[in-house]
């Protein structure tokens, strides 16, 4: 234990000394201050021998303090310090000192930091296969199975052997047979011969009358008789009789073939150029006028409509000219020209494969591969007067068109213009009623 005056040296037998502060020189361990220090054996103790402490006084490299014996710092400081004396020679190195006892274990470190994962080794070779292992225990006993089913019945076993004869029967007092019990009755003997033919018998009664026989064959014609004489000539008091009923009309005629058309006519001659006329009174408006209009629009109130029909959009939006059904959700085109279409539809629960029909024939199709999603398209379309347009879903599996408070499917087209200005349909167009019929899904 270091101190204020030095370094307090314990002896494992129980004595302890205060040894001053010692440095460091060339001539090995010297005390700072001179100051003796009483001897630290106990009394009657063995000197130990100092010889190896003047060996590493003497040493070339002073031993660090850690490596000095206790014995040699006591011996060093004891008794009255004399002068120093001259440095004598440099002796001999010695010999190698044995290892020292080895040190106690320190106390374990502190857990480094955990590493990376280190790259995936290569597949290690497939080891060989290891003997069987002994036989394991019996396991304990299962539970009684099921009664198993009723076998098939077995083979016929094979016919046993005559039992004994029976004892003598006793003859009754009487001679009187008794009749015993029915025995049980035997096997069908073997068949016998045929018999011989019987006798004729009795001839029978007369039978019924039996039914008409089939018609015969019709004769062969007979020769023709000779022509005979021509009678008198007979007295005619015959007058016309009256128009009898008109009889039924008869069906139409098939049309008849085309006639060939004839050939173009001669080119007459130029007239002379006319006087001009006077000039008219002012007409009516031409016929492009906005009265040729045709727009729709509606939108759906069920959802998940029958597939291979038209879809029903039956609330109506505009409808003023009343070219959409809302009913069958057809749309029919009034008049010949170029027509606009849009579809927007809300997606739900299902996939959706929709399109839009001319006349029994998809023009564009639209599909959704995911849930919660829409479904849009625009098309113009060339129509004739009197052809369909209409949307249609595919099939059950693929309808997902959704309406909702919050959500709506709609269906719109108009006439964009017509085809020629002589077009003046509009308002008092007819329908033609549309067939109820499946339509097909087909190609575009």
């Amino acid at each position: 234990m270091r101190s204020i005056f030095g370094v307090l040296v314990c002896l494992s037998f129980g004595h302890c000394a205060l040894i001053p502060d010692f440095r460091t020189t060339e001539f090995g361990l010297q005390p700072i201050d001179n100051v003796s220090i009483a001897s630290p054996f106990p009394p009657g103790a063995p000197e130990p021998d100092l010889s190896y402490c003047q060996m590493l006084l003497e040493a070339p490299v002073p031993p660090t303090a850690d490596q000095v014996p206790w014995y040699c710092i006591c011996s060093a400081c004891s008794g009255n310090r004399g002068q120093k004396g001259d440095r004598g020679d440099r002796g001999m190195p010695g010999v190698p000192g044995s290892s020292g006892p080895r040190g106690l274990t320190g106390l374990p470190g502190r857990p480094g930091f955990t590493g990376r994962p280190g790259i995936k080794g290569e597949k290690g070779e497939m080891g060989d296969k290891g003997n069987i292992g002994p036989a394991g225990l019996s396991g304990p006993k299962g539970d009684r199975g099921l009664k198993g089913e009723k076998g098939d019945r077995g083979l016929d076993g094979p016919a046993g052997d005559q039992g004994p004869k029976g004892e003598d029967g006793q003859c009754p007092e009487t001679c009187e047979p008794v009749p015993g019990a029915d025995g049980a009755p035997g096997l069908p003997g073997p068949v016998g011969a045929r018999g011989l033919p019987g006798l004729s018998g009795d001839p029978g009664p007369k039978g019924l009358k039996g039914d008409p026989g089939l018609a015969g064959v019709p004769g062969v014609p007979g020769v023709p008789g000779q022509k005979g004489d021509q009678g008198p000539q007979g007295l005619c008091n015959c007058h016309d009789g009256a128009p009898g009923a008109p009889g039924q009309k008869g069906d139409k005629g098939d049309k008849g073939d085309m006639g060939l058309r004839g050939p173009q006519g001669v080119n007459g001659t130029i007239g002379p150029k006319g006087n001009q006329g006077d000039m008219g009174m002012v007409g009516m408006p031409g016929p492009c006028s906005p009265a040729v209009q045709s727009a729709f629009s509606a939108a759906m109130i069920t959802s998940f409509p029958l597939p291979n029909r038209p879809v029903p959009f039956k609330r109506v939006i505009y409808n003023l000219n009343q070219h959409y059904n809302p009913d069958n959700g057809v749309y029919t085109a009034p008049v010949n020209g170029t027509y606009v279409f849009s579809y927007h539809l809300q997606v739900s629960n299902r996939i959706l494969r929709v399109g839009l029909f001319h006349d029994f024939e998809a023009v564009v199709r639209t599909t959704t591969p995911v849930e919660m999603n829409t479904a849009s398209q625009q098309v113009v379309l060339s129509l004739t007067q009197g052809d369909w347009v209409w949307v249609q879903v595919k099939d059950t599996t693929s309808n997902g068109i959704y309406t909702g408070t919050e959500a709506s499917s709609t269906f719109s087209g108009f006439l964009l213009y017509p085809d020629k200005c002589d077009d003046m349909f509009g308002r008092d167009f007819t329908t033609v009623e549309f067939p109820d019929k499946d339509i097909e899904w087909g190609a575009p």
